[in-house]
């Protein structure tokens, strides 16, 4: 899908985002429509080009470790607020526990991904998206987790790049595990593209902590339901604080029977690093990568290549 240019300056963007932050320390929870999301990429310094180019980039997506119906890459960076830049951190594996309101045949098992590569990492659509996180999440108290550092100024963001796939044998499910929460303090996610899915495909609902963790979507309990979001059009983007909801995803469904359907998205988990004794300690080094190095800044006042 083309994308139209805009004209809003860096200021201008960081002026509205701003605003938008009212609303989500408020409300613990935005969603961004796609077109509002690109003219504000453009202002933090996203190119036509790269908005472009990022629509294609899950095409080289391959497999995944646990999931069939699913394509995945994914890598891990720091927000540092100390020196108002994000770096790429060093590969680690990853690992979600029954005890984050993560219940799935792959809780605790630790998994490997394919390392997200320089086609994404290098795309200035992304450079864009980690400058709005974190003017949205900078100095947002949430409910503290477990086992999670909270006394640091630093969060660490583990993006994930997904293809959710559905064919005449396969029904691609974005949230297989049910009613669940990811285990962090932020779960941002954005649309970067999708193929031949019904309307009522991979709708996000939104529950209070009290829901039952593990329930399918459909088995919800009415009362308990805070709100549904769709990711329909491209940069669609939702924002919410982890701790404080759960959530579900209703499956990708075909509209053409005889074509696969398939959902792109980036998703950001963004939590504090962890203390001993969390699942996760083993896989959280704040080292910098070697291979892949990158820095953003996340400087508000002014736009830094």
């Amino acid at each position: 899908m083309p994308v139209l240019a805009s004209t809003l300056s860096f200021e201008g963007a960081v002026s509205k985002i701003l605003e938008l932050k009212k609303t989500f320390e408020r409300e613990r929870l935005v969603f961004v429509k796609g077109e509002i999301m690109v003219s504000w990429l453009r202002g933090l310094g996203a190119t036509l080009s790269d908005l472009d180019a990022i629509q294609t980039v899950s095409n080289s997506l391959k497999g995944d470790p646990t999931l069939p119906f699913r394509k995945s890459k994914n890598g891990r960076f720091l927000f540092d607020f100390d020196n108002n830049q994000l770096r790429r951190l060093e590969f680690q594996e990853f690992v979600l526990s029954a005890t984050e309101d993560f219940v799935r045949h792959d809780s605790e098992k630790t998994r490997t991904f394919e390392e997200v590569n320089r086609d994404l990492q290098g795309n200035t659509a992304l450079h864009a998206l980690f400058l709005f996180q974190s003017i949205m999440i900078r100095g947002i108290p949430t409910k503290h987790r477990p086992m999670l550092d909270y006394n640091l100024s630093e969060y660490v963001c583990t993006l994930f790049n997904l293809r959710t796939v559905t064919t005449a044998n396969l029904v691609g499910e974005p949230a297989l595990e049910g009613v669940h929460a990811d285990g962090v303090d932020f779960t941002m996610t954005t649309l970067l593209g999708s193929n031949n899915m019904t309307d009522d495909s991979a709708i996000t609902y939104v529950h209070e902590n009290a829901e039952k963790t593990g329930a399918r979507w459909h088995e919800m309990d009415p009362k308990l339901l805070r709100g549904s979001h769709q990711h329909k059009h491209f940069m669609d983007t939702l924002l919410f604080a982890d701790a404080e909801r759960k959530h579900s995803l209703s499956a990708v469904e075909r509209k053409d029977k005889s074509h696969d359907a398939t959902r792109d998205m980036l998703i950001f988990f963004t939590r504090k690093p962890v203390v001993e004794g969390h699942v996760s300690y083993k896989y959280d080094s704040l080292v910098d990568h070697k291979t892949l190095p990158l820095t953003v800044s996340l400087d508000e006042q002014k736009n830094e290549d």
